[in-house]
């Protein structure tokens, strides 16, 4: 059997990819690593809601004001809202479950709620890997969250039985 070529397309060593910024023409500071590649950020798992504000206040601009949008309009929608960090995304429950979660990338906020695939009218985005009925929007501004129909679908996604409406 002949031997296969291979061809080899390796990045330089000690070369990193270039960070972006959140704002050009400003002194802004450089994006977190974790928003460069895709990936949630690098916050720590807590339980509350002072590691949530800390979260979003780490956040640049504009993905800090679309979250601190988001939490509100959480707060005035859902009574006895309850806030945690996990896998670097804020999370919100009510009752015995987490409904949703919010966490800031690169060019985008995610806004991500699970069993959304039972939603009306279902949220446009399925994001990778966050489970198969996971569905979810990206706002990319302030302008961008449509509270009306976000606030339809917390109060959807929290009256599920399990996911935030009680015990199944």
């Amino acid at each position: 059997m002949p031997a296969r070529k291979t061809e080899k397309t390796s990045k330089p060593a000690g070369r990193k990819p270039a960070k972006r910024t959140a704002a050009r023409g400003k002194a802004a500071r450089p994006l977190p690593e974790s928003m460069v590649t895709g990936k949630a950020s690098s916050a720590k798992a807590s339980v509350g809601d002072k590691p949530v504000f800390a979260y979003i206040a780490s956040l640049p601009q504009p993905q800090r004001g679309i979250a601190e949008s988001v939490d509100a309009l959480a707060a005035k929608t859902l009574p006895g809202l309850q806030r945690s960090v996990k896998w670097g995304m804020s999370y919100y429950g009510v009752g015995d479950g987490w409904c949703f979660c919010c966490g800031g990338f690169a060019d985008h906020v995610k806004l991500m709620f699970v069993n959304g695939a039972a939603l009306k009218p279902v949220p446009p985005v399925t994001p990778v890997a966050m489970g198969k009925a996971t569905r979810g929007v990206e706002l990319k501004s302030p302008d961008d969250l449509d509270e009306r129909q976000v606030a339809a679908w917390m109060k959807q996604v929290a009256a599920v039985p399990g996911v935030g409406g009680g015990k199944r």
